[in-house]
């Protein structure tokens, strides 16, 4: 009888029920929350369902984030082998090759004023910058926080990790994959305020007709440039290319479809996770987290109302043919930004039709996220 109940008691403490802390239980519910949002709302359910399953997972079973070295048998948990391919790199710049293969760069040829705007969007990064420092924050770690201003969850994962950020690492990745999916959410009212109904009207002319050899050439004259000025962001640039250039030549349709399509999930499941499994309540529950958390809806906001501005001046420019509100794309956020830009404008004048103008910004916006953490590294002396 004895035996009975020493097991049985032993069964009992090997629950999780012993083990949690108040604070794992905030970020369970943290989690069931995003799970909400993903599920429910459809708030970007490709980023949200893995992240937020992720952050489940961490807080019932710590170990499975164990690092090898801590761990008794020299075994470390599963998703600790995910976040190291966060760690060297590996998924950010895979997730970039699947976006390129996924993306027109059409829009921004056709119109290279484009490039103008993804270019104002990145003030939020630097915004976000001076913010950190002001803050506390080291110069690294507030290089590494303030590209959440771009949108851009795989450059800031990319970006820490080259910092040697990885203390900061799960926040910082949790807050721009966050407001990544709450572009529809958060920019809406940041575009009403800064334009006029009548900017939000303004019909844009069809773009020109791009040839395929401007779409081949493109990837690979943009690889050269960026890389030899920035040779640091040819991880992150040179895969985004060669995924466009993959879908753009015509003449590796496999590479294409694998690229945009099964490497792709893959790679979402397992970064999606690995985030989300960093946020472990010792590590998220502080005021740092905090700080990052805030930091990060200042610069998305600061880079839309930017980006919003140098459609406004652009518009100026070019006597009323621009609408302001293709520059709210400029952030990273493919091509959620580019969507949002099309409702609002759609709902000023439902004849409006801005998608492929904002396209352009839109993609000129995640090279310009890139080129921004390229900056970063170089001023650091990283490689």
């Amino acid at each position: 009888m004895s035996y009975v109940a020493e097991t049985l008691g032993n069964l009992l403490h090997q629950t999780a029920f012993f083990n949690l802390t108040w604070g794992n239980y905030v970020m369970i519910a943290v989690a069931c929350f995003f799970l909400y949002l993903a599920i429910a709302k459809e708030y970007e359910p490709l980023l949200l369902v893995p992240i937020s399953f992720g952050m489940l997972l961490v807080n019932i079973y710590p170990d499975i984030m164990l690092s090898f070295e801590e761990s008794a048998n020299g075994v470390g948990g599963l998703l600790y082998y995910f976040y190291v391919l966060d760690e060297w790199a590996i998924l950010p710049s895979l997730i970039f090759m699947g976006v390129g293969a996924m993306t027109d760069f059409g829009p921004l040829i056709a119109n290279p004023k484009s490039f103008l705007l993804g270019a104002a969007a990145q003030f939020g990064i630097f915004a976000a910058y001076l913010g950190a420092m002001a803050l506390g924050f080291s110069d690294k770690a507030a290089a590494a926080i303030s590209i959440i201003g771009g949108a851009d969850g795989p450059t800031s994962i990319f970006l820490a990790g080259k910092l040697q950020q990885t203390a900061i690492m799960g926040p910082i990745a949790v807050a721009a994959y966050s407001y990544m999916s709450l572009v529809p959410v958060i920019q809406p009212p940041i575009m009403k305020l800064l334009t006029t109904e009548e900017e939000r009207k303004i019909k844009m002319t069809q773009l020109r007709p791009v040839t395929k050899l401007e779409k081949i050439l493109f990837p690979i004259i943009v690889t050269i440039v960026v890389s030899l000025i920035l040779p640091t962001t040819a991880p992150l640039v040179g895969m985004l290319m060669l995924g466009n250039l993959f879908k753009e030549s015509g003449v590796v349709r496999q590479l294409t479809e694998t690229a945009s399509n099964a490497l792709m999930y893959i790679v979402v499941i397992l970064l999606g996770t690995s985030v989300g499994a960093t946020t472990s309540a010792e590590a998220f529950l502080n005021l740092d987290t905090l700080k990052i958390v805030a930091l990060g809806m200042v610069a998305f906001a600061f880079g839309t109302a930017a980006g919003v501005v140098g459609g406004k001046i652009m518009c100026k420019v070019t006597g009323g043919k621009t609408n302001p509100l293709i520059g709210s794309a400029g952030v990273s956020a493919v091509p959620m930004a580019a969507r949002v830009s099309q409702k609002v404008g759609a709902e000023a004048d439902p004849t409006n039709f801005l998608l492929m103008h904002a396209m352009g910004p839109n993609v000129a916006g995640v090279i310009g996220t890139a080129v921004a953490a390229g900056t970063f590294m170089a001023i650091f002396g990283v490689f």
